[in-house]
């Protein structure tokens, strides 16, 4: 979600919104009232798509960490620790 484009986007809708609002309904302050209203619920929408992302982000993060741990773990538990030193024994 790039910002500028989705407060672009935004001001757009809210537009359109404001101006169908005022053609159905005739009322300046109805309009402004349930424009802002809409304002509030599509920044309630954009804050939680960014908190869906990070989570997700995290998620995929915490995943790749326990998959090189286990790697880790792996190469730990195979590794001898003279095995490459037989060069030195010669």
């Amino acid at each position: 979600m790039y910002a500028p484009r989705v407060f672009v986007s935004m001001l757009g809708a809210l537009a359109v919104f404001a101006v169908a609002t005022y053609w159905l309904s005739g009322s300046f302050s109805g309009t402004v009232l349930k424009t802002v209203i809409c304002a509030v619920i599509l920044q309630i929408g954009y804050f939680g798509g960014v908190l869906y992302l990070v989570w997700k982000e995290s998620r995929a993060h915490r995943a790749n960490q326990v998959v090189a741990a286990r790697s880790d773990d792996a190469e730990k538990r195979a590794h001898r620790p003279f095995e490459g030193s037989e060069h030195l024994n010669h």
